[in-house]
């Protein structure tokens, strides 16, 4: 079942994992995650390479690299459309945008502007997570007030 219908078509998707929506938000929705998915994927790539091979530490074992762990394993939810994986990775990147301020102040030469990187990559996947899950929660019934019965949709 393909996850995007015709352009033509007015009717709303009604899909298990994403829910309903627009043909236009389920492009959208498809866009930040493709958007997600690349930031996170180069954003892995940037802390092993730079870790290992393009600036480590002086003296350094290259342990820091390990670093990337927690970023591989939202991968797969990211790639699943799970809303609590970009959720919880919303949180977890200002760990790495953090690092990346911290050593873009400290550190000189190649690792400052690794560290650059870092920051703007961080800053687009937090970015791309928030409105991804803005977007997917938008098909969601507005939660009733304390106290008060829940509205008839009808």
């Amino acid at each position: 079942m393909p996850l995007t219908p015709p352009l033509d078509s007015d009717v709303a998707l009604d899909d298990p994992i994403l829910g309903q929506h627009t043909p236009e938000r389920l492009a959208l929705i498809q866009r930040l995650r493709a958007a997600c998915v690349a930031a996170l994927v180069a954003l892995i790539g940037l802390c092993v390479a730079w870790e290992l091979w393009l600036a480590p530490l002086p003296g350094g074992t290259g342990v820091l690299a390990w670093k990337a762990l927690p970023l591989t394993l939202a991968l797969a939810g990211m790639l699943r459309h799970r809303l609590y994986t970009y959720r919880w990775m919303s949180l977890l990147i200002w760990l790495y945008f953090t690092e990346g301020v911290v050593r873009a102040a400290s550190d000189r030469g190649t690792s400052q502007w690794l560290a650059g990187i870092e920051v703007a990559l961080s800053t687009a996947l937090f970015i791309g997570c928030a409105v991804y899950v803005r977007q997917r929660l938008k098909v969601l019934p507005p939660k009733s007030k304390k106290g008060q019965p829940p509205k008839d949709p009808a």
